[in-house]
């Protein structure tokens, strides 16, 4: 990893990726596309992204623009040293597995704790959560079927739908009414 990588957060790649595929953005176009892309499945604090675009002006990743007059909103664009990055770290191993980290799921470790009505509660909950997940993931294809431009940004859809529908089999299992 070079140096300059070493610096670069996963948040700084959202930032650049984002700005990358979007063009020109402002610190809310980045929010909005966060909340319609990345982060249904990456989250993290939204206000990173009104402060990290000006640390990577600072790196010369991103170059920036501000209005004069009015609010004096700033927009931020790539700059061919953020391509270059973006592209090292695309080839750089992820070095990680996938990672769950999930209160039901610590919940249910815990369970012999408590009642079985809890278990089954606690499943009911979760298939109502995974549920409405899974109809907004297929809102969005739906929503984007036909856009090959997009192909490669709607793979981790494809993920995201097969994780919620393993995780209704899984806590349909705990209702005896939801088995087949």
């Amino acid at each position: 990893m070079s140096t300059d990588a070493k610096r670069l957060s996963p948040t700084s790649y959202v930032v650049l990726g984002l700005i990358g595929l979007r063009g020109p953005s402002t610190p809310y176009d980045l929010k909005q596309a966060v909340g319609h892309s990345v982060g249904h499945f990456w989250p993290f604090p939204h206000s990173q992204l009104y402060q990290e675009p000006d640390r990577l002006v600072g790196e010369g990743l991103l170059a920036v623009a501000q209005e004069q007059t009015g609010r004096r909103r700033k927009t931020y664009s790539l700059t061919e040293a953020g391509r270059r990055a973006v592209r090292q770290w695309l080839k750089e191993p992820a070095g990680e597995a996938f990672q769950v980290r999930n209160i039901a799921e610590l919940k249910l470790f815990f369970s012999e704790l408590g009642d079985d009505e809890d278990v089954v509660a606690l499943a009911e909950e979760q298939i109502a959560l995974h549920e409405k997940r899974l109809a907004e993931f297929e809102a969005i294809d739906e929503r984007f079927a036909g856009r090959t431009d997009l192909g490669k940004r709607l793979i981790p859809l494809r993920l995201g739908r097969r994780l919620e529908e393993a995780a209704l089999e899984f806590w349909r299992e705990f209702v005896p009414d939801e088995q087949s």
